[in-house]
């Protein structure tokens, strides 16, 4: 069976309503007339969870109306587990995690169910995962090959944790999750093994990774401890540049104060992840980003440079972090896509 528009925008309609009946007896249906687990895991219901998060962020959904969207994509990937498990284990065994501060466990558990139902056994360890329970887990069930899901920037820097834990074993790690962005460049960088875009790729990449691999090479001292140092001073730099950085009708638009801080919270992640990294993409990727989170809130004047400044007066102190400001920081929202 060929999925169609109308299956897509059905399900839609489900997560509009919140309703996790029409949900689940929609997926249901569609595995019964013969879709593939794959096709509706990626499909359906990825392909829809991210037509939520770009409604919140063109602010016409509330965080609490994308929360109970993601509920009933939850709900309609628990549909697709119970026909995965249908097949028997045939290859080796996989220990998925989140990322430590990665909350975001819709998109691990589309992997999960994707392996499964290309026959391996998963071990799915959660959302926001404590390393000592990574590593303990490695130790105890010795899986042939581990994975890390990571969907946000503030987590980046903590899946060189799990990637290190991993490879000092001798295990292949495959990464993914849009904090890895478009390629396996921050991937390799961090030492991963291999990385995938989507469920698709992560059953093609994982079956072709080797079965034992070195331990991973040390990353540039310098960027990594001011990595670090911006992550213990991450709250007080947060408050400066929001006092030295008001973007036009912020004033008047109290509603949006949250708004105003997780946009200035996603460009200092944006900051860690590059100096850890190495790919400068991510500032021009942040800009966009907050561009479109203010542009959506009604605010005009030039937010983007503005904020530039900001951060450039707060960060002075950190050598590396404010030369990345000043180099790969888009001058316009329109220049970003250029840039790095």
């Amino acid at each position: 069976m060929r999925l169609a528009v109308e299956d897509l925008a059905e399900f839609e309609r489900a997560l509009e309503a919140a309703d996790t009946t029409v949900a689940v007896r929609h997926v249901e249906h569609l595995l019964d007339a013969g879709a593939g687990v794959l096709p509706v895991l990626v499909e359906i219901i990825a392909a829809a969870q991210r037509r939520v998060g770009e409604r919140w962020l063109r602010g016409e959904w509330s965080v609490a109306r994308e929360h109970a969207a993601t509920g009933v994509s939850v709900a309609a990937a628990g549909v697709v587990a119970r026909h995965a498990r249908r097949v028997p284990v045939s290859r080796g065994r996989v220990v998925l995690a989140c990322a430590e501060r990665e909350w975001h466990l819709l998109p691990a558990l589309l992997v999960a169910y994707g392996l499964r139902a290309d026959g391996w056994e998963v071990d799915f360890l959660g959302a926001s995962t404590p390393q000592a329970r990574f590593v303990s887990h490695l130790h105890d069930i010795g899986p042939d090959v581990t994975a890390v899901s990571c969907s946000v920037l503030r987590a980046l820097p903590s899946t060189r944790e799990f990637i290190e834990a991993s490879t000092e074993c001798g295990i292949p790690v495959l990464a993914g999750g849009a904090a890895f962005g478009p390629d396996g460049v921050r991937a390799a960088a961090l030492g991963a093994t291999g990385w995938a875009g989507d469920v698709r790729d992560v059953v093609d990449v994982i079956a072709r990774l080797p079965t034992v691999v070195p331990p991973a090479p040390a990353l540039p001292v310098r960027p990594l401890a001011e990595q670090r140092a911006l992550d213990v001073h991450h709250s007080w730099l947060v408050a400066e540049v929001l006092r030295s950085w008001q973007p036009e009708a912020a004033a008047a638009a109290r509603e949006h104060a949250t708004v105003w801080r997780e946009g200035v919270e996603q460009v200092l992640f944006a900051l860690q992840a590059t100096l850890v990294t190495g790919d400068t993409r991510i500032l021009s990727e942040a800009a966009r980003w907050v561009d479109g989170l203010l542009g959506a809130r009604g605010v005009r004047g030039t937010p983007i440079r503005d904020l530039a400044e900001a951060l450039a007066r707060n960060v002075r102190e950190f050598p590396l972090a404010a030369d990345l400001v000043h180099e790969y920081w888009p001058a316009s929202p329109h220049s970003a896509a250029s840039v790095g």
